[in-house]
């Protein structure tokens, strides 16, 4: 788009500081800290449905899938220069700098060697050491198979998101993200669908969110109450939740008043590109380097989690302004 909407911009700075809290615990958990994998799950019901909702809504507004088979080496060009590029770049780095530290401090998924954990990036996905980009990965498939499916035919949409649906539910292997794509998919069909309602999706958001938003926090509330159980389950709480924080978030961040609140989130969602791409590496960093000193267990995570959500935020967040501000290669990639 042209001109970024405000209402989306906020959104995307939710749903980045729900990454970043996300990311705080990547394996083995802290002991005698009850209070985090409950809201952990609850915001791993939700969070990454929201930023492929987002992802479709802009594909819509963009005009990218508008856009009719003959363009698709062109975009396929474009996507891979915005996606997949920092996709490899960043992985590679990712499995490079985890096998290096490995050696000397605590690495949160660390690779089993050099070359399988370079392999496993696009091969065996399900054991990647930089599993939390896989969203780029994705969102690249998705997005240029959904523009060739619907050959610049919105009313097309419809009958592609019922087929997301249907494959939603078959269970796919843990190589080339097929796992990650046939769980995701519906939910950047979903925001497709909304961005070509065009306005009266907005004004069915306006008038209704208060309504998805006291549903989605009933339905959030029983998601962190207890463990979800087998696959299927998982698939539909996902399904469920995801599908009732879209309007509900949404429309919330469409309806926000605080002008303190949309700055932050306005701001975050800026940055959201870089944070994603860079909030497990610092988090990692500031993890090794504290856990050399002190140990994050009970009420020391107290001091761990917010110091952990400031390097995951504000370091990508500096990189970008004081680093990659002085590369135009890096700052285009970044944006």
């Amino acid at each position: 788009m042209r001109e970024r909407r405000r209402d989306i911009e906020a959104v995307k700075g939710v749903a980045i500081l729900l990454v970043v809290f996300g990311h705080l615990v990547a394996r083995q958990d802290p002991a005698g800290v009850e209070w985090y994998e409950p809201l952990r799950r609850a915001v791993y019901a939700f969070h990454m449905p929201l930023f492929l909702y987002l992802s479709g809504l802009v594909a819509v507004h963009s005009g990218f899938l508008h856009r009719h088979r003959v363009e698709l080496p062109a975009l396929a060009a474009a996507r891979a220069r915005r996606l997949l590029l920092p996709f490899f770049a960043l992985g590679v780095l990712i499995v490079l700098g985890k096998y290096a530290a490995m050696h000397v401090m605590h690495v949160d998924n660390p690779p089993s060697g050099l070359w399988s954990g370079l392999l496993a990036l696009v091969w065996d996905t399900g054991h990647s050491p930089a599993i939390s980009i896989w969203y780029l990965f994705v969102l690249f498939v998705v997005s240029l198979g959904s523009a060739a499916i619907l050959n610049g035919r919105l009313a097309r949409l419809p009958w592609l998101l019922a087929a997301s649906l249907m494959l939603f539910w078959i269970p796919a292997p843990a190589f080339i993200y097929l796992d990650r794509l046939a769980m995701f998919a519906p939910f950047f069909l979903l925001g497709a669908c909304a961005g070509a309602t065009g306005t009266r999706w907005e004004i069915w958001l306006d008038r209704f969110w208060p309504w998805a938003m006291a549903l989605f926090l009933i339905v959030l509330a029983g998601v962190a109450a207890r463990p979800v159980g087998p696959v299927l389950a998982q698939k539909t709480v996902l399904l469920l939740t995801g599908s009732i924080s879209l309007p509900a978030i949404h429309g919330c961040l469409r309806n926000l008043r605080s002008i303190a609140l949309q700055t932050i989130f306005l701001r975050l969602g800026r940055y959201s590109f870089m944070i994603y791409l860079f909030n497990t590496s610092f988090i990692g960093l500031a993890k090794g380097v504290l856990l050399l000193a002190w140990n994050w267990d009970g009420t020391h995570f107290l001091g761990f989690a917010p110091a952990l959500m400031a390097a995951g935020l504000m370091g990508p967040m500096a990189a970008k302004r004081y680093a990659f501000s002085r590369i135009p290669r890096l700052e285009r990639m970044t944006d």
